[in-house]
């Protein structure tokens, strides 16, 4: 899909309403704009509140306080990469 845009005085740009139905833009939604070989991509940012329960939780996992999670992961990853002869 293509379109054109034009930018005004203020440096403003409209995005047309074909890409922002193609990308589910709404009023109030954040834009990643990422500049590469040769041109530009325009992502739109998730709210990250969307995502809430889209990662399956262990039934081991839940309920448990976050921070515990991160310490045994983290003293996980550590005796992982102890055993390994990796550096801490």
């Amino acid at each position: 899909m293509e379109a054109s845009a034009r930018v005004d005085s203020k440096g403003r740009l409209t995005i047309p309403r074909s890409i922002r139905d193609a990308l589910g833009i709404k009023h109030g939604d954040q834009l990643l704009f990422r500049v590469g070989e040769g041109g530009v991509t325009l992502s739109r940012i998730p709210d990250f509140l969307e995502l809430a329960g889209s990662v399956p939780v262990p039934p081991s996992k839940r309920g448990v306080p976050w921070k515990e999670v991160l310490q045994e992961t983290w003293r996980r990853r550590a005796n992982d990469r102890a055993r390994i002869g990796l550096p801490e």
